[in-house]
C-alpha cells in the first residue's frame, strides 16, 4: 500500500522558518520524481520544488527560489522541504507527491501519489 505522510507545518511569524517531511511507504523515493505543491483556498494547486528521479536534478518556482530547499534522506525514504525566511504569502496547505515520470515536473497531473498536505501559516 503506498502511502505518503506530510507533516511539519503549523504557524510562524514573517521571516521564520519550516522545515516539511514527507515519508514514504510502500515505495522506495529514489524509483520516482518528488514534488512539492502548496495550495490556497479557490486557487490551483501550485508546484513549487521538484526533484527528477533521472538525475537527481531540481527545480524551484520563481517564488521559492533562494528561500526553500528540498532534499531527501534516502535511509529514512523521506523528503524534505526547509523554508526560510517565510512570508505571509507563503500561506497554504502544503502537499508532497510522487510521479512516475522522468523528470518530474510543477503539473498536478503528473503525479500519481500524494501527502495529505499540511498547513503552514505565516502571520505578519
Amino acid at each position: 500500500d503506498v502511502q505518503l505522510q506530510a507533516s511539519g507545518g503549523g504557524l510562524v511569524q514573517a521571516g521564520g522558518s519550516l522545515r516539511l517531511s514527507c515519508a514514504a511507504s510502500g515505495f522506495t523515493f529514489g524509483d520516482y520524481s518528488i514534488g512539492w505543491f502548496r495550495q490556497v483556498p479557490g486557487k490551483q494547486r501550485e508546484g513549487i520544488s521538484h526533484m527528477a528521479k533521472s538525475d537527481g536534478s531540481i527545480w524551484y518556482a520563481d517564488s521559492v527560489k533562494g528561500r526553500f530547499t528540498i532534499s531527501t534522506d534516502n535511509g529514512k525514504n523521506t523528503v524534505y522541504l526547509q523554508m526560510n525566511s517565510l512570508k505571509p504569502e507563503d500561506t497554504a496547505v502544503y502537499y508532497c507527491a510522487a510521479s512516475k515520470f522522468s523528470w518530474g515536473g510543477s503539473l498536478p497531473a503528473l503525479y500519481d501519489y500524494w501527502g495529505q498536505g499540511t498547513l503552514v501559516t505565516v502571520s505578519s
